[in-house]
């Protein structure tokens, strides 16, 4: 399973600043483990980031995404979508860890 894990400023994006750093560290522990995928911010990024998360279940990934400091601190919040892959790019085939029988193109 794959997890989108959106995230939205509940304040503004300058209230946010404070909580850069933590919240990068928070990113890169989790790029560090292998559970995000890929990271970043929305364009425009007044409107937050996105999260491309694996190898956990969603309970898992809701817990991670309680544990940002932008949430700890109130500045944001996370939408999490869960994704059973169904087809995949060969070039993904890999990384994502699907099946053969869901590998298209």
């Amino acid at each position: 399973m794959l997890h989108v894990l959106l995230l939205q400023y509940t304040t503004s994006e300058r209230e946010a600043g404070p909580y850069v750093a933590a919240h990068v560290e928070f990113l890169e522990r989790h790029h560090r483990d292998g559970t995000f995928l890929l990271s970043g911010q929305t364009v425009p990024s007044a409107l937050g980031g996105a999260i491309v998360a694996r190898g956990v279940d969603r309970v898992a990934a809701e817990r991670i995404a309680a544990e940002d400091p932008f949430v700890v601190a109130g500045v944001a919040k996370y939408t999490v979508t869960t994704i059973d892959v169904g087809r995949v790019h060969p070039a993904l085939a890999a990384v994502l860890q699907v099946e053969q029988s869901r590998v298209r193109g």
